[in-house]
């Protein structure tokens, strides 16, 4: 590809992995490569972008047919003059801003603003007001935040959602910004008066008190199994890990990264690691307006034939609807690759299919495969705490430890808990020092509820594998473990192309049963007479369709060996997954357990006797 032809550095660092043995068992693995500096905030990084190259675009947003533009120099004075704002308005450690709306330039102005002065920003979920039909979760996240200004681009769009906020606003005596088109009824500040702010002594004061240990984000968990909780995200926790991602990935040097992206700002994977990637290495960050959605697709594969990213993530759900695209149109394809450095899937697993094909079609625009890898954190990670800076041979390997990070494996029965340790890990929950408590174990290693397991038992450097939740794996009624991780990633791969995602079921009963969310496109490809625009309603029904899920399903019962891999019952559901019904995050990942609770009656089709007319029998 072009994007390596130039390229004067390696792509990865060499890998490797110091290997500590624990007397109680388990391991400590350490990565050898360690930062030899971290930057102290966030804003320094800004400032010195700003200073070097003041005229390069930083951001870029759709705006009509064309693109808005805003430059390191104009975000940097942008940021002192709503920072400055922001200080007048006494907003601090304890008032922090809260941001409703998508990802945006005037978005990510705010943000930046807040961090530079040491005013925590939280950005919300659009789901919780766009989505929700009873704001319970925003009001929630309003109660827990406490905070000193509520942002939304579009005042009218979110005029819903922040009236039903509104009595907590005034009580907490919060002010409310918007770009545009301020709510009726409801006092409501532009963005533009914050922007004309004049910088003072005050705001050099208060960027200069900011350090390591000040509050930068809080970022919402999606709340699936209880009420939102805010997980604190330090100055230290950004900066260190972008400090390791130079390290791993020595081609983020030669030339400032391009990418397109959509992923949310208020999840890690989007709003710390691609978003800072970008500022930490001086590059171009063009904000896709687009999402792995039907509808929303189409944006995305609008803006990639204008554009050539150099670096791309993206989580499985975004590959495989892109994909389609990329098989149908080598243009596209073309152009998507000639500058790719890097792709990165992160979020949820990948399956073996998603991965043949995106190296086919690489292969056959450009004659290479390309360097596709992955990486593993969590919120309380910052996001990064495994990385793969080595070829990947498959999808699966989570990578080694993020440099500077330490990585504890524990034996949890016949499987390995993965436990992290490092300046990238949160201090704990906002103002929650109950659940703080409760996350940690005795040595201060965070515990997400993770399995691993080692690519290669006698060769630790070879990576590791994720292994599924530990929390939603389950016994059959023999008495049999089910690990649902794996298993869920096989049957997606057998019922190909059919299947967009996968549920297993099967908790304390005799067999295993399996709920599939179909793939539009896919089912559309195997029903050419039902014409393109053919509801999924339909297309499950058919015959070509139930046929390709039974005979992928056979194939996989072949080699599956015992009860806990074998797969008895299939129902394919026209109801997509519910991001507020906590179903599947704004990432695009299903939540396993989310989605058999809400769905238990469609779980009782599965196993009833006769078997119901739409489950598919093996």
């Amino acid at each position: 590809m072009s994007g390596a032809g130039g390229r004067r550095l390696p792509r990865f660092a060499k890998a490797g992995v110091a290997v500590e043995p624990l007397a109680e068992g388990g391991m400590i693995l350490r990565s050898p490569l360690e930062p030899a500096a971290v930057a102290r905030r966030i804003g320094d990084k800004l400032a010195s972008w700003a200073a070097w190259m003041p005229h390069r675009v930083f951001l870029a947003e759709r705006e009509g047919a064309d693109w808005r533009r805003i430059t390191y120099d104009e975000a940097h004075n942008a940021a002192r003059t709503i920072g400055q704002a922001l200080l007048d308005r006494r907003l601090g450690p304890e008032r922090p801003v809260m941001i409703l709306s998508d990802n945006g330039i005037d978005h990510a102005l705010l943000a930046l603003g807040a961090m530079y002065v040491g005013v925590p920003v939280a950005p919300v979920s659009t789901a919780y007001s766009l989505v929700s039909r009873d704001y319970a979760k925003l009001r929630s996240v309003t109660e827990q935040l406490t905070p000193g200004l509520v942002f939304a681009a579009d005042g009218a769009r979110y005029a819903p959602a922040l009236e039903a906020i509104k009595g907590q606003i005034r009580s907490l005596g919060a002010a409310v910004a918007v770009s545009r088109d301020p709510p009726a009824g409801m006092d409501a500040t532009s963005l533009g008066v914050l922007r004309a702010a004049r910088p003072r002594q005050a705001l050099e004061d208060a960027f200069h008190r900011v350090g390591p240990d000040t509050v930068a984000k809080i970022l919402f968990t999606s709340g699936s199994t209880g009420e939102p909780k805010g997980v604190v995200n330090t100055q230290r926790m950004l900066c260190s890990n972008q400090a390791g991602f130079v390290l791993a990935w020595p081609f983020l040097a030669d030339r400032p990264p391009v990418a397109l992206d959509w992923l949310p700002w208020s999840h890690t994977f989007g709003g710390n690691s691609n978003f800072n990637l970008i500022l930490f290495n001086g590059g171009t960050l063009w904000i896709d307006d687009g999402k792995p959605a039907p509808g929303l697709i189409e944006r995305t594969v609008e803006n990639l034939r204008a554009l050539s990213p150099t670096l791309y993530c993206n989580v499985p759900r975004g590959f495989a609807l892109l994909l389609d695209y990329l098989e149908r149109e080598p243009e596209l394809a073309r152009r998507f690759f000639a500058e790719l450095d890097l792709l990165l899937y992160a979020g949820a697993a990948l399956p073996q299919t998603l991965w043949e094909r995106l190296e086919s079609v690489a292969m056959a625009v450009t004659g290479e495969k390309p360097a596709f890898v992955s990486a593993w954190g969590t919120t309380e990670t910052a996001p990064c705490a495994t990385i793969v800076h080595y070829p990947m041979e498959r999808a699966g390997n989570i990578g080694l430890p993020h440099p500077g990070t330490e990585i504890k494996l524990v034996p949890e029965g016949d499987r390995l808990e993965i436990r992290v340790r490092g300046p990238n890990v949160t201090p704990g929950y906002w103002r929650r020092p109950d659940l703080t408590e409760a996350a940690f174990d005795a040595d201060g290693f965070y515990r997400p509820g993770d399995a691993v397991r080692l690519e290669d038992p006698s060769d630790p450097s070879r990576g590791l594998v994720f292994d599924g939740r530990i929390g939603e794996n389950f016994k059959l009624s023999s008495g049999t473990w089910v690990l649902v991780g794996a298993l869920r990633i096989a049957a997606i791969a057998a019922a190909a192309p059919v299947a967009e995602d996968a549920v297993i079921a099967g908790h304390d009963r005799d067999t295993i049963g399996l709920l599939l969310f179909p793939s539009l496109a896919g089912c559309r490809a195997l029903c050419p007479h039902l014409g393109a625009a053919a509801p999924l309603a339909a297309l499950i029904a058919e015959p070509a369709v139930r046929q390709a899920v039974i005979d992928g399903l056979r194939r996989h019962n072949e080699t599956a060996g015992g009860s806990s891999r074998r797969i008895d019952h299939a129902l394919l559901m026209a109801e997509p997954p519910s991001i507020d019904q906590g179903e599947i995050t704004d990432k695009g990942y299903i939540n396993q357990r989310a989605v058999l609770s809400r769905r238990a009656a469609l779980v009782a089709r599965l196993y009833a006797e006769p078997p119901d007319a739409n489950v598919i029998v093996l």
